[in-house]
């Protein structure tokens, strides 16, 4: 089986939602951060390039491209991608732990893995826009299509 990188469409879809910073910053969490979300060795005052920014979202992504290769399940390139944003942004942790994790290992429908996709929408039990926004163009990219939006009137994923 081939081993799989993300595209450049998945490297755009993560870099659209974790934002650029170019000088370090504290995230909410506490921990220094730069780049698309790279907290390996930064410290205060430290300011990069957009080269290295790029440099260090392909250095944290590679362990996750690895372990998704490592399940030996033929993705199509876009489910890849889809799957290494989710990954990048919740964690490897909970994506190990997670329904979704189960349901892809089970081969599970397309469209049982992307409704897995969507519930991973809150930051400290609260529902976050952002959240439900690239949870919904994660779930259409697994897919291949448009099967969920954002009502922006109810602020909630809707299935088309």
């Amino acid at each position: 089986m081939k081993k799989m990188t993300t595209s450049r469409l998945g490297l755009r879809l993560i870099k659209d939602f974790e934002g650029l910073r170019l000088a370090a910053y504290k995230c909410p969490a506490g921990v220094w951060t730069i780049g698309y979300g790279h907290t390996k060795g930064v410290r205060q005052g430290m300011v990069i390039d957009h080269a290295r920014a790029d440099d260090f979202l392909v250095e944290d992504i590679a362990p996750i491209e690895r372990h998704l290769n490592g399940l030996c399940i033929n993705f199509r390139q876009e489910q890849f991608d889809a799957l290494v944003s989710w990954i990048f942004n919740h964690g490897a942790g909970n994506f190990l732990s997670s329904t979704l994790f189960k349901k892809i290992g089970n081969d599970a429908p397309d469209e049982e893995i992307a409704a897995e996709i969507i519930r991973w929408t809150k930051a400290g039990g609260v529902p976050l826009a952002g959240l439900m926004r690239r949870r919904i163009e994660e779930a259409n990219m697994f897919v291949g299509y448009d099967l969920y939006y954002f009502d922006d009137k109810t602020k909630s994923i809707k299935k088309k």
